[in-house]
């Protein structure tokens, strides 16, 4: 066995409504402007083509129910309800149908964002790295598994910050499925068990500031909360 120089944090990971055994993050992936409302307000057109994506270290996960500190470098930190699946099988180059066999589980994320970083980033046509792969950016409520959830189609997806309801969508809205985003980038990467995909967020995103604090919901699965404290 190779002997290390230094240890690194233990995997994170992320509770499953009714299992004692965690499920351990691998990889983070995002889809981009999955909500047409969304991208309409972001001054941007719908890609209907393909979709596309960006990622997240899986040092960025944080659990539901944290409070974490008001990132650097911005003065605009915006917050994203999404859903994410958890990915429970190997699955490569697989139809939309095959691969929603793929999917362990489905719970509530937030992807927190530097906006003004992305604005930017964006603006000169360069990765948006600074503005969303950000410590505490990917924040988890409890999985629920795929057959305690059922099919995705009319739920409601929401969002509060400090009880005031800022987004409230339907699943339905998605552009891209959750079988079609599978299956689209399982052409691409050979997506396995402890890989995430969070599947975009409704309109209604917008900044927060330390002592906010932020919740929200999708019906069927646990509900999420964050904190934001003063900065580091």
């Amino acid at each position: 066995m190779t002997e290390l120089l230094f240890t690194l944090p233990d995997l994170p990971t992320i509770p499953v409504v009714g299992e004692t055994a965690a499920y351990p993050i691998g990889r983070i992936f995002c889809v981009g402007r999955n909500y047409a409302a969304h991208a309409a307000e972001m001054g941007v057109e719908v890609d209907r083509q393909t979709p596309f994506y960006f990622t997240k270290t899986p040092s960025a996960a944080v659990l539901s129910g944290a409070s974490v500190p008001y990132p650097p470098g911005t003065d605009n930190f915006h917050y994203e309800m999404e859903m994410v699946l958890a990915i429970g099988r190997d699955v490569f180059r697989a139809t939309p149908e095959q691969a929603i066999e793929s999917v362990y589980a489905y719970g509530c994320a937030l992807d927190m964002t530097r906006r003004d970083l992305q604005l930017a980033e964006r603006a000169k046509q360069r990765p948006w790295d600074l503005g969303k792969d950000v410590e505490n950016s990917a924040v988890f409520a409890p999985l629920t598994k795929a057959a305690d959830f059922g099919a995705v189609a009319k739920q409601r997806i929401h969002l509060e910050v400090n009880g005031e309801v800022k987004q409230d969508a339907t699943l339905e809205e998605l552009i891209w499925n959750v079988g079609e985003i599978i299956s689209h980038l399982s052409g691409f990467y050979h997506l396995r068990p402890g890989d995430l995909i969070l599947t975009g967020t409704p309109a209604g995103v917008g900044p927060v500031v330390a002592g906010d604090v932020i919740t929200g919901g999708i019906d069927g699965l646990e509900p999420i909360s964050l904190t934001l404290t003063g900065a580091d």
